[in-house]
């Protein structure tokens, strides 16, 4: 009988809480032990986030679609088998590995784990099986005893896969002590075993100041703090959650001024990063009119519910502050979900997004359709105009995520159509531009042609962020972790 074939090492990190780094600490750890020589993949069995990239397959958060380029290796389905995308409160759309699953979208929550589970654990026994290495990443917390019976996402994948795990707070916001220890005294022992290390997470000032509290925590809990992570704003790797930060930055003096609406359905946000990076540039996040005044731009993003953010976005009285802007010639940008809705209508035949009337800066109507189109794309820009006009003909790649179809009104003058196959338009005085194609900043080129500037690359991020673990974890700590 031939031996089991031998399967990967697997580390995860855990948080005590959202937002407590679990995201970026994960890529950091894909890139270092890249850097060994090691192939290895990432995985997080359950994301729920409006950030999605399309991958072979169909699309995965876009979390583990950067950590997939940290660990130099291919992004795929399986490496985020669930994705939930939140439509409203208390409602997500469902995709499983890649694709959305009408059945799963309307099943009650507590009922979708079980359901789910064999397809989770077999792609994470297919990673596995293909690499030396899985750096897994967890979700929210893994003491949220309410959620216990029905995860599919911490403790019960860390148990699968033996995985060696860190567990990470946000000192930043106080009572990270409490936190770990808590965390800690929620778990059964043969959960608590799993953990190897605490991580201190965006601290601030002096580390010796910290003492005695890891010394006390390792003696109630037998599990040491091995690492102190320094405050690190810019980081250059998008967060996984929500907007970045609410701090208006610009690297040097501000030469322009983009404001990005920031409705409560907001997508595929992360695209935007590479503004954050541009000499010069001063990026907002608008949610009022304040916000926007004074703006050069003003960015529609997309969204996952096109209808109700656009009627979150008249109630604060943005449709009026960019129309008013649009009118003085001050450019405006709309992508995806934010073309949708500079054109005249939103017509809803079937049910998925809502009808409703435009901004009517685009003479366009948009029917949304069951078929979602998922695809990366590489298209030339035709002929543009005013503040877009250095893009004429530029090979531009990204990638569509949507539902609708949008195209001419017949009962208008017709826009000047910028990209081929419906997916962009201009007006006519040229400074309302609206395309399908998500991640145009994240292109080198595009860059160059908009703003005449170039930015650090995903690559030099990445590396960045392997160096910076390298730096602050204990010596010997990350070797151990996977050898």
């Amino acid at each position: 009988m031939s031996p089991a074939p031998k399967l990967a090492t697997c580390v995860m990190v855990l948080g005590t809480t959202s937002g407590a780094g679990k995201s970026w600490l994960t890529t950091a750890l894909c890139r270092w032990v890249a850097r060994q020589g090691l192939r290895v993949a990432p995985f997080k069995a359950q994301n729920m986030s409006n950030n999605a990239r399309v991958v072979s397959g169909g699309e995965i958060g876009s979390a583990q679609y950067f950590q997939a380029l940290a660990a130099r290796a291919e992004p795929e389905v399986r490496m985020n088998p669930l994705l939930l995308k939140p439509e409203r409160d208390t409602h997500s759309q469902v995709v499983l590995l890649g694709q959305v699953d009408e059945a799963l979208s309307r099943m009650a929550w507590r009922g979708r784990s079980a359901s789910v589970w064999p397809q989770v654990s077999q792609a994470l026994d297919e990673l596995r099986a293909g690499n030396d290495v899985v750096v897994i990443e967890g979700a929210g917390s893994p003491a949220e005893i309410n959620l216990k019976d029905s995860d599919i996402v911490n403790m019960r994948v860390a148990q699968h896969a033996n995985a060696r795990c860190l567990l990470v707070t946000d000192i930043d916001r106080g009572g990270a002590f409490a936190h770990l220890y808590g965390t800690w005294a929620l778990l059964p022992p043969e959960e608590r075993a799993l953990i190897r290390g605490f991580v201190l997470n965006k601290f601030r000032g002096d580390a010796a100041l910290l003492a005695p509290g890891p010394q006390q925590l390792q003696q109630l809990t037998g599990i040491p703090t091995v690492a102190t992570l320094p405050m690190w704003w810019q980081h250059g790797l998008p967060e996984e959650d929500g907007v970045f930060d609410d701090r208006s930055v610009a690297s040097g003096t501000v030469i322009k001024t983009i404001a990005v609406v920031a409705y409560p359905r907001i997508s595929n946000l992360d695209e935007f990063q590479p503004l954050r990076n541009v000499p010069g540039v001063r990026l907002v996040w608008a949610r009022s009119p304040a916000d926007v005044a004074g703006a050069d731009w003003i960015i529609l993003p997309g969204s996952k519910h096109t209808s109700g953010d656009l009627a979150w976005l008249r109630m604060q009285g943005l449709d009026r502050a960019i129309a008013e802007h649009a009118a003085r010639g001050g450019a405006v940008l709309g992508v995806c979900g934010g073309l949708q809705m500079l054109g005249e209508a939103l017509i809803d035949p079937h049910g998925i997004d809502g009808n409703g009337p435009g901004l009517g800066l685009l003479p366009l109507v948009t029917v949304f359709e069951n078929e979602k189109t998922v695809q990366r794309t590489q298209q030339v820009f035709g002929t543009l105009q005013g503040p877009w006009a250095t893009l004429s003909g530029l090979a531009a790649r990204g990638y569509e995520i949507h539902h609708g179809r949008t195209s001419q009104h017949a009962g208008m003058a017709a826009a000047h159509a910028v990209l081929p196959q419906q997916l962009g338009w201009q007006n006519a005085q040229g400074n309302v531009l609206g395309v399908y194609l998500h991640g145009l900043f994240e292109d080198p080129a595009v860059l160059q042609a908009l703003f005449g500037a170039r930015v650090p690359t995903l690559d030099s991020v990445f590396d960045g962020l392997a160096d910076f673990i390298d730096t602050h974890f204990d010596k010997g700590v990350l070797d151990a972790l996977i050898r």
